[in-house]
Order: C-alpha cells, then structure tokens, then sequence
C-alpha cells in the first residue's frame, strides 16, 4: 500500500505561519512542538498544528506546499477557516516538481535573472535582498535551504513594501535543484575557492544575460562566509566586485543590489523626474543689473582709484556673470538691489 503523504500548516507563537509536508504527521508534528528540529519552528514556540489535507504522493504533496508557501496570509487564513474553494484549489491543480513550479504562468521575462540566496542566515537580509532586487526590477527569488526556514516574519519588515518578491519565493533543499531551469549560471564571491571557472563583473554577467538565451540565475552565498567551493563549481562563471583588498567585505544585499544595478541598464525603468532649468537671461538683462549695481557702488567710492576702476569693473562684470543667472533670479536680485536703495523704515528725519 502507498504511503500517504500530507501537507500541513502550523500556526506559531509569533503569528506567523509554517508550511510542510511528511508521510508521518503526527511525528513531525510532535517534533516541531517539541523544538527538536532544527528549523523555523524552534525559536517559535509555541506552535499548533491548524490544517492538513491528505495527497496522492510525495510530488503531489510538495506542489501544494509550495503553493502554499506562496499564499497571503489572508488566503492561508481563509484556507484554515474552511473556505472549501480554496481547498479544491489547492488539491486538484496538477502535481508540479521543483523546476516546473518556476515555470508558472506569469514567470519573470526570460531575460530577467533569478536570485538565489543559498542558505541564508537571516530573515532581514532576504527582506533587503528583495528590496534591492525589486528597486531594480527583479522579481524572481529563489531560497536554498534557508536556516530559519520560510516563510520567515523578519523578512516582511526589511523588504520595505517589496512584498511582491516575498510571496512569490520559492524554496529548494539544494542549489542544483534550484538552477536546474537555469542555462546560465553565475556565482558571486570574493574569495577562491579553488574552481578555475571565467571571472566577470557585475556589468559583464549583465551584459551576457541580456543577449543570451535562456534563463540565467545569479548565486549568493550565506552572510557568514559566502558561497562554498561545491557552490562555486555549479556554476559557469564567477561574478567578483572590482573592491578595496583591505576590505573586500560586502553584505548580501549590498551584492545584490550591485548586481541588479548593472542587470538594470539593460531596462528601461522610470527615471526621477527631472525639474526644468530656465535657460540664462539675455544679455541685456544681466547688463541691465549690473548697471544698476554700477551705480549704486559710484557715489561709495568703490571704483577708486580711478586707475583701477576699469579692472575692478571687468572683474565684477565677471563674477556676475559666472553663475548664468536666469531671468526670474535676475528680476529678483534686481529687486534686491532697489530694496537696498531705499532707505530703511524709520530712518527718515521725522
């Protein structure tokens, strides 16, 4: 007889919710209660199990939590509620392995590289990683064994709205699994790790995926100490940050954002709005002011002695005319200048 496997949720002492699947529930239930597995559950306790559905087999199994995985909060909540739409839904969609599952309707463009952070530490640096990928319109993460699993709660404040990026993630057990669609694939690291593989730059790899065919993912490595050496050699080439030797230290969203900035100007994304620049007044507008400055100036004896007043002149037409004033900040220093003119309030013999 097959063994039924089941998809289950767990709802945890902060809030947020855990999702997986097992052919022994009640065991792997008890272990997540019990703290004993190494995993997101451990630190978030306490944890009660709030829904399950039985499925034909382990890929059946595992499709569903992956979808799952992907679900708001609300829908998951709306699952656990009874809402029995969601349900067929969830149980009748063909059965999808771990690469197709990347092949979803709705995908990023071809041309878009994946993100794969393998095995990171912390839930903050995912959520930074997916602001940085999605302020340069990156959309596609992908997580390799992620040491507080997922979904993880920090990651939602540190991604700063990037939302989006969040909820679509996907999660693999090991970093073959999740390039397997990938035709191109390039980690980053600063340091050797002994593979001989083609070194480019941030801009270089761009520059590549934007003319070559097929998907490309690019590779990073956990906060602590990077990508390992078995990383490394999965992939076609290393991406390495031209950096200061004394302290080539980058955290991991500081690379990706290097590496979704270069990938960028192959786009075209909206630049910030740029103020228009009035052009420089005419001529005869700035003479105009300087004329009037000129003539305030005479009766202070500021041109004397009359042998130099012709250089003090030229030189003062000169520093006026550096800054290419326009007409609007030429009628205002002229305005300016009347003001000065007059006599102050009050000063008048009364």
């Amino acid at each position: 007889m097959t063994q039924a496997f089941v998809t289950y949720m767990l709802r945890c002492g902060d809030g947020s919710y855990y999702v997986g699947h097992t052919d022994e529930l009640e065991l792997k239930v008890a272990q997540h209660q019990a703290g004993t597995l190494d995993d997101y559950t451990t630190k978030r306790q306490p944890v009660v199990l709030v829904w399950s559905a039985p499925f034909a087999d382990q890929a059946a199994a595992f499709a569903a939590e992956r979808r799952l995985k992907g679900w708001s909060r609300a829908k998951r909540e709306a699952l656990i509620a009874g809402d029995q739409a969601l349900a067929v839904q969830l149980e009748t969609r063909a059965p999808i392995s771990r690469v197709a599952s990347t092949q979803a309707p709705g995908k990023a463009p071809i041309n878009q590289p994946v993100i794969v952070l393998v095995r990171p530490q912390l839930g903050e640096n995912i959520g930074k990683a997916a602001r940085a990928m999605l302020n340069f319109g990156l959309s596609e993460i992908r997580l390799v064994a992620p040491r507080d699993g997922w979904p993880n709660p920090s990651a939602g404040p540190s991604a700063a709205g990037a939302n989006v990026v969040l909820e679509k993630a996907l999660v693999f057990e090991t970093l073959a699994e999740a390039v397997a669609d990938c035709a191109h694939v390039y980690a980053t690291t600063v340091r050797k790790r002994g593979v001989t593989k083609p070194v480019v730059t941030p801009e270089q790899a761009a520059q590549a995926i934007h003319r070559e065919a097929g998907r490309s993912a690019l590779v990073f490595g956990p906060e602590r100490s990077g990508l390992d050496s078995d990383d490394v050699a999965l992939a076609r080439a290393i991406i390495t940050v031209p950096i200061n030797p004394e302290f080539a230290s980058l955290n991991l969203a500081q690379a990706v954002i290097l590496c979704a900035y270069e990938w960028s100007k192959g786009q075209t994304l909206v630049q910030p709005t740029t103020e228009e620049i009035l052009p420089p007044a005419p001529q005869a507008e700035l003479e105009g002011m300087i004329d009037q400055l000129v003539a305030m100036l005479e009766p202070r004896d500021y041109f004397q002695p009359d042998s130099r007043s012709d250089v003090t002149l030229r030189t003062l037409r000169s520093i006026l005319t550096k800054p290419g004033w326009n007409h609007l900040e030429v009628r205002t220093l002229r305005g300016v200048l009347s003001s000065l003119r007059r006599e102050p309030r009050g000063s008048a013999d009364e």
